[in-house]
Order: C-alpha cells, then structure tokens, then sequence
C-alpha cells in the first residue's frame, strides 16, 4: 500500500490512505438545487453478524488481514498508515470514536463526561476520566498524558516530527482539575471540533519528549490503555500480535489474542482458503467465489459450473478427447498433458470452494467517497467554465451504477464534499454547478471560446479568461465582495448567477453553432461514422489511448463488477487518524514547506502520455467532433492506474472519457503503475483529470479545510497546496471553514460547511462520483466483525459464536 508523506510539523494528519491509487466511486446525476434542509438519506447499514457478548465464546485466536505491516504505532507520523490506524484501535484510548451514523460519541470506557463548561471569556472543556481507566503499567490515565500529548502536537517544537496540529494550535493551556482524573482545557480561540482532540491518547513516556515520540513508538508500544495490549511484532511472519489486556477495567475481551497479518489483496483469496486468515477485505471476484461456494453447497457432488473448464462447451471437449486419443501422437500428447493440467487445476478449484463455504461476505458502503478531480492549475481545465462544462457532461447515475449496481449496493449519488449519506449535516449541495445538461456543457465550452473549428484556426494573441476576469474585478471569487470578501446578499444567490450564466452560454453556444454552421455539413457524414464506431466498439487494452482522437471509443466499456483494490486517499475511519499516508507518498515531491517543487511539473504532460512510434496518426479533431481554439484541439490528460486492483475505476473511467467524447472534449488517457500514480501524478499535478478517494470526517471543519484550501504560491514560485491536489479553492471557501472550525454550535456549524459545500461544487475542482464498497470476507462463525461502515471496531466484542448461537459443537473454532 502506498502512503503519502508531509512536512514535519505543518499539517494535521487528517486522512490516511487506504487504498491510493483511484477510488472510483460514482454518483448519479448532478442533483439539481438542494433542498437545503437537514433530512439526510439512510446511509448502508453496517454488516457485522451482531451477536449478544453472552452468546460469543471465550478463547480462541482471529486472524485479520492488513496490507502491510504498520510503518508506524505513532499514529501522529506522517507513514501512518492504515494498519496503523487498524491496530492502534485496539491498543489505545480513543475519547470519541464514530458511531454507526458517523458522529462522534463519548467513550464511556474512558470518559465519565466531557462538556464545554465556559463559552467566555474563553472556551474551557472539562474532561472527566473513568476512574478506573488505568495503563497497562498500572498507571491512572491522567492530565500529565493531556499535556504531554498537547505539547507535542501544538506545533510549537520542531523537534517532534508531527503530521498534525490542528486544533492543539489553539490550546491555551491544560491544568489539573480537582484530581488527575479532570482535565481542565483552555482554548485561546473557540474550537468546534474539541471532540477530535486527544485521540488516540498515548502515555506521557512516549509523547514527553522529541526522542520517544519520533523513535520510541514506532516499532513497539510498551504501555497502552485497550482491551487489547501488544505482544509482538514479526517482520519475517508479516504479523503483529495483540493479546488480552489483563488490567482492561471494561468489557473483558473475548479473543485471547487477535493476529493483524499482512496479506497482499492479490493473495487473499488463497489466504481463505489455506486457512491464514479468518477475515479480509476482499475484491468483488473472491466475494463472488464465496457466494458460489455457498450456493454450490447443495449440489450433491454435480460439478461446478464456474472455475476452470466450465466454459468448455461439450464440441469443445469432445473434440479434446478425440485429439488426446487420436493417431497423431505429438498432439494426442500434448493434448493429453494440457487436459491432466486443466483436471488439476479443476481439483484445485473445487477444494479451494469447498473451504470458501466456511466464509461469508459482509458488504456495506466504506466511509468514504470517490471523485473525479480536475486540475485547475494550468491548460484548459483553469478556466471554470470548462471545468463547470466537464461536471455537467457526467451522468452520475451511470457511474454509481458501474461499481455499486453488480453489489446489490444502492447506486445513489453523492451530494456533498463533506459529509456521506447519513451523517449529521448531510444536503445535496450539487445545485450550485447544476444537473447534468449536454447542451449547456456545450454551451459553457463555447462562451469559452471553444468550437467545433477552433482546432483548425490560426492562433490569436488573446486568451480565454474564467468568468469571473471578464467582469473587470468588480466581484471576487464566488460572488464575494472584492474589498471585503463577504458573499454579496443578492436575490437568489448562487442559482440567480447560475441561470444569468445559463442565458449567457445558450447565445454564445447559438452564435457558434451559426460561425461553424458549414464546417458541420462537411463533418456530417464523419460523425456519423465516428458515433457507429462508438456503438461497436470494443473495450480498449492496457496502454495509452486518446478518446476523440482514435478508432475505439470506450462508450461501452465492460460493468465494472464492484469495488477496486486501490488505496483511497484516507482509510482512517476518524479524525484523529487521518492524515499522513496521503502526506508520505507526496515526500518526493513536496519540498519542507509544502510547496509542490516546480522541477516535478514535467512539461508537455506525463511521461509516457504519447502513442509511441510506429502508431497510426489519429483522424483529425474536427472530424470526429472534437472542439478546439486558436488551432489547438480540446483534450485533457486523464490519468489511470493499471494495476489488477484497479479495474472498476478504469471502468469508471473509460465512461467519463465517452460522456466527455459526447460534447467534444478528448480524454488522452494514461495508465501508470499504482505506486506511482499518486506521487508523480496527483501530488506533483501532472495530469488535467483523476480518480481518487477521501474518507468521510466527523469533523468536517477540521479535516475538510486543507483539501479545499485555495493554494498559496510560495517564495520559489512553486505552489502551496496542502492537500488540494485540484489546485482550485476561493477565499470564500477558507472564510466558512475558518468560520465552521470556531463556531461551538453545532446547528450553526453544519449551515457553514453546507455554504462551504456548495462554493466547493460551484467552483468544480472536484465532483463525487459515489461512495466506496466495502466487501469483507469473515468465516461465518464469527461474531461482531465485517464491513463496520462509519463505526469503529469493538474490539472486546469481536469472537467465535458459542454452540448454543452456532448450533452445533462443530461450529465453534478450536
């Protein structure tokens, strides 16, 4: 798994990356205007065979598979990663974890109460710990762990290598309240997220001091406070060992030890069935080997109708036999080998269904969501008309489809940057860029200056501006204020620009189609052949390709069948551990500031993004309807991973390039290796379009700032992008966050990150696609375990169904 690398000391670990390559998840539809009200959709249930802690036996071991060893404990480095994440769940405090609805609440296990008890003349929250809440060394947990933690993190000491400080910046102090066990904490400006503070919490012998913070829990963690403590790490087993927690004051943990083993995705389905692993995350083909195996149970010993040999029809295999038995021995030989191989492999098979009948697959939706980004920085995608043109071509719906639908998942599209479907705040804020509407993208592209002849044009010394250059500076960014930066309180807001707009694009798209009314007779009969191309046509190979441009359009690529492999930027399942793997990966290319280093802008695009030589010239641009300015075509740079991981957002991709052909935009699409994808595409902004996935947030204020942040240049001339790899932000935009981040009303709070939410649509830099599968495979005699959606793991709670709830002595694991 990749991870992704920050500056010591600047950035708030906010989102892991679990899978990073592209998380392609769709969406339906641009949704027309919000509602604007506060009634959320039902997110997917969590899938995890709930079982009462009486009917869960005593005993036994789990093996859980991860992708890779931690490359960390310290949650708060920047290669955290996921596995961190997984593990330090079960060996840490965690004050407010998610629950199934993707809030935080209070964890009785290690809070009796903790409130804002002081609005002014400053904020003060007043934690009270449970009293018998203690570390593995005996030690009461207590304020000297909040200072020390505080210390640590707030920013003040580059000694400490941190990934994260946002809120602790805004500590005053910590005091001692009438015993160690209150914690009296002082915030020198309002901060709403407080919740996201001090999770996880680790002892004061590890965050005292520069040394044992960046060194000390890396490999190890003597002294922990879980259900769970650590016994061992094995980098030859690939295993990290946690065993029961004898001094754990809660709910006694059921497993005597729990096993993270670290199982590559491509090996997982061989670890089912050799009996390694007993739960893992799975890809849509084993979920799919695992259904059959159950279904198959009660086939009375007929053979298998899927798996190697199946497809051979009964001409096929008599043909077979009669060459194995034929007179000419050379093939009568080789045949006869080819068929013992194929019997192997068909025993093989059988047996490896026969285990897999012992698993079930639990599936829920994953908190998070994938979207397409566009680049903003350079070439056509900086002016937002041409980005509003892309959003508006994008049949959401469709894309949902693709990788939820074969799932039996609800393809419903996402609605908002910042919170999933049934979280507290969710609203469809997408009626700010507007439904899907092929005409009016095309409209949008033509005020732009973007026709059907322009490819074939001389060029002109002038330059097509956004929208918003055009209006001489009178309005700012979003419709702010230029003075003041305050969104001007105009009638209808938003949706009055948004139809003005409209009228304005339907003349310019009137007055071209009149300019190029000639070109198109002559073009008539091209893109009839260019469209009864596309119907035929057939899904494309690895390599590069240009939709638009070539002879096989991707307009019927093959239904992705679920969920892919790749790292979505933030596997974290809460603030408190998202951040750093997203960071780490970008360490070649982000200098110590965080400016992306200029000397990684590869000119001319990515390498490797040319057809190489030898390969027919493509048709002209004009003929197959693509647009163009001042003799250049319209085509974007759209950047793919091509790893096996990776099918279903190549999928998703080959649409989006047909749903771009449609209104004449070309898509120039690259497939890059998946370690690479990151770091040398998204991270150092070589690309116009991609595929990745963020995590949701319970604290959207917090964690949601830095990814929508209008980049800064920095002194060398490089850009400060944080972690908004689209390079599109407003000043508008930061005021809310800004605003939501210091606002201690909750109600208040989600109304600015929904102002927020629709200022980041309007700005198109990123549009949601849907949110992410989640498919875990877990043996069907386990409790309390599978695809968890928003909540945290209980990890106590987690163990093998006892003979009363499993039904036999048989069922339970020995």
């Amino acid at each position: 798994m990749s991870h992704v690398g920050v500056p010591r000391g600047t950035v708030r670990k906010r989102r892991t990356l679990a899978l990073l390559t592209t998380g392609v998840i769709t969406i339906p539809v641009l949704a027309g205007c919000s509602s604007g009200d506060e009634e959320t959709p039902r997110g997917v249930a969590q899938d995890i065979a709930p079982t009462a802690r009486q009917a869960v036996a005593d005993g036994s071991t789990v093996n859980w598979a991860i992708d890779a060893l931690p490359a960390t404990f310290n949650a708060f480095q920047a290669d955290a990663d996921s596995a961190t994440t997984r593990v330090t769940e079960a060996l840490l405090p965690t004050l407010f974890p998610m629950d199934k609805a993707g809030q935080p609440r209070l964890n009785p296990d290690y809070l009796e109460s903790a409130k804002v008890i002081e609005r002014e003349p400053k904020q003060v929250v007043l934690y009270k710990l449970n009293q018998q809440a203690v570390w593995s060394d005996g030690r009461e947990i207590g304020a000297p762990d909040f200072v020390a933690q505080w210390r640590a993190l707030r920013g003040k000491d580059s000694a400490f290598w941190t990934a994260r400080n946002s809120g602790y910046e805004r500590i005053e102090k910590i005091e001692r309240g009438a015993d160690d066990l209150q914690v009296r904490v002082t915030f020198s400006k309002p901060y709403g997220d407080w919740r996201s503070l001090f999770s996880p919490l680790y002892p004061k012998e590890i965050t005292g001091s520069p040394e044992t913070f960046n060194d000390g829990a890396r490999t190890t963690l003597k002294n922990t406070a879980g259900p769970f403590v650590l016994r061992g790490v094995s980098k030859a087993d690939g295993t990290v060992t946690l065993a029961r927690n004898p001094r754990w004051w809660g709910d006694k943990a059921k497993l005597d030890t729990l096993v993270f083993r670290a199982v590559a995705p491509k090996d997982r389905t061989k670890a089912l069935t050799d009996g390694t692993v007993d739960v893992a995350d799975v890809d849509p083909s084993t979920a799919d080997r695992i259904t059959l195996a159950r279904r198959d149970r009660g086939g009375n010993g007929q053979p298998l109708t899927h798996g190697p040999g199946a497809d051979v029809s009964p001409a096929a295999a008599l043909y077979s036999y009669a060459v194995a038995h034929g007179s000419d021995e050379k093939a009568a030989e080789a045949e006869q080998a080819a068929r013992a191989k194929n019997r192997k492999a068909v025993l093989a098979y059988a047996a490896e269904q026969k285990v897999l009948r012992d698993f079930a697959v639990r599936k829920s939706l994953e908190p998070a969501y994938t979207q397409l980004a566009l680049n903003g920085e350079s070439g056509p995608l900086a002016d937002d008309r041409v980005r509003r043109a892309v959003a508006r071509a994008l049949d959401r719906e469709e894309l949902a489809r693709t990788v939820l639908g074969p799932l039996g998942l609800p393809a419903k599209p996402l609605g908002s940057h910042l919170a999933l479907a049934g979280q507290p705040g969710y609203a469809d804020g997408s009626g700010a860029l507007g439904e899907q509407n092929e005409k009016e993208a095309r409209a949008l592209l033509a005020d732009a200056g973007w026709t059907r002849g322009g490819a074939l044009q001389q060029p002109k010394d002038t330059k097509a501006g956004s929208e918003a250059e055009k209006k001489g500076g009178k309005e700012g960014e979003d419709g702010a204020d230029a003075d003041t930066g305050e969104e001007k309180k105009t009638t209808g807001g938003a949706e009055k620009e948004e139809n003005a707009e409209k009228k304005d694009a339907e003349k310019a798209d009137k007055d071209a189609e009149k300019t190029d009314k000639d070109a198109e007779k002559d073009e008539g009969k091209a893109d009839k052949a260019s469209r009864d191309e596309e119907d035929s046509a057939a899904p494309r190979d690895e390599g590069l390709y240009i939709v638009g441009e070539d002879d096989k359009p991707a307009a019927h690529a093959p239904a992705a069948t679920g969920t892919s492999a790749v790292p979505a930027l933030a596997p974290a399942r809460h603030a408190a551990f998202q951040s750093a793997a997203l960071l780490r990966q970008a360490a070649a290319v982000l200098g110590e500031d965080g400016a992306v280093a200029a000397q990684d802008k590869q000119p001319g695009g990515a390498a490797g993004a040319y057809a190489p030589a030898g390969t027919p010239a493509p048709a002209p641009a004009a003929a197959k309807g693509q647009l163009g300015k001042d003799g250049k075509a319209l085509t974007l740079r759209f950047v793919l991973p091509s790893g096996p991981g990776s099918q279903s957002l190549r999928a998703v991709g080959d649409k989006i390039a047909a749903m771009l052909e449609k209104i004449g935009i070309g898509t120039e699409i690259t497939k890059v290796p998946d370690e690479s994808y990151f770091k040398d595409h998204i991270a150092s902004g070589v690309y116009d379009l991609a595929l990745y996935s963020w995590p949701a947030s319970a604290y959207p204020a917090t964690d949601g700032r830095p990814i929508y942040a209008k980049p800064e240049p920095a002194t060398d001339g490089s850009l400060l992008v944080e972690q908004n790899y689209t390079r599109v932000g407003t000043d508008h935009i930061d005021q809310l966050f800004d605003r939501a981040a210091g606002e201690l009303d909750e109600k208040a709070a989600r109304d600015l990150m929904k102002q927020a939410d629709a200022r980041i649509w309007a700005a198109a830099g990123s549009i949601p696609l849907y949110q992410r599968p989640q498919l875990v495979a877990v043996d069907k005699k386990l409790a309390n375990v599978g695809a968890f959606g928003f909540a945290a793991p209980r990890y106590q709670d987690i163990g093998f169904k006892n003979r009363q709830a499993a039904g036999s002595s048989a069922d339970r694991k020995k």
